[in-house]
């Protein structure tokens, strides 16, 4: 017997990863906006399904559930493979499976989101306190710049950093634990995912919440 019951041990890890992956491919973005009659997300503004672009709608309720179920599906995969008695490995494979599950997902031809809420999510169950210096970086950097993916990417590079510091392993050979290269692997790609912001910032034609571009 095993924790599935008919499941042979060795698929366990698997299906596991597998499960959170389809869970990551939901866009909360794309189902919340048609439960409220706005525009699919993928046609307007930016085309992220995310909740930066949903709040463009002008509907902050639409926006605030899509970051809530974004974070949510996150979250959870990831606390019930903690709460399971998983392997490190495995839960980390869970936290990067959601994840890429949202950037790639399969029900939306492979195209979704940059993963920003997702990976805090993950964060979240993995160690509040990381999330919370993710969150108050992005604050911070927001706060002064009014550009979302200007906060997005700051938070993303100093994810690991502050990830080092908290979930380090000294009994790892090298010295760092599967979750911290598991936040390295997320932050480069959250980098990778706003590389035509990147553009933007840099020509200056970024759109930024109460600015003029």
């Amino acid at each position: 017997m095993n924790e599935l019951g008919f499941i042979p041990v060795t698929l366990v890890p698997a299906v596991w990863i597998v499960a959170a992956y389809l869970l990551g491919s939901i866009a909360f973005g794309i189902l919340v906006s048609k439960l409220f009659g706005l525009p699919d997300p993928r046609t307007v503004g930016s085309g992220n399904i995310g909740a930066t672009n949903v709040a463009r709608s002008g509907k902050k309720s639409a926006a605030i559930l899509t970051l809530l179920g974004d974070v949510f599906k996150g979250w959870f995969p990831v606390w019930l493979a903690l709460q399971s008695g998983m392997t490190m490995w495995v839960v980390s494979a869970v936290g990067l499976a959601v994840f890429f599950g949202h950037l790639y997902p399969i029900y939306y031809g492979f195209k979704g989101g940059k993963g920003v809420a997702t990976a805090l999510g993950v964060m979240l169950a993995i160690d509040p306190m990381l999330a919370l210096a993710a969150v108050l970086t992005w604050i911070a950097v927001f706060a002064v710049s009014r550009y979302s993916s200007l906060a997005a990417l700051v938070a993303a590079t100093l994810a690991p950093v502050y990830a080092w510091f908290l979930l380090a392993n000294a009994d790892n050979a090298i010295g760092v634990s599967d979750y911290v290269q598991m936040v390295l692997v997320m932050s480069v790609f959250l980098i990778w995912r706003h590389r035509s912001n990147i553009k933007k910032l840099l020509a200056g034609t970024e759109s930024g919440f109460g600015k003029k571009k």
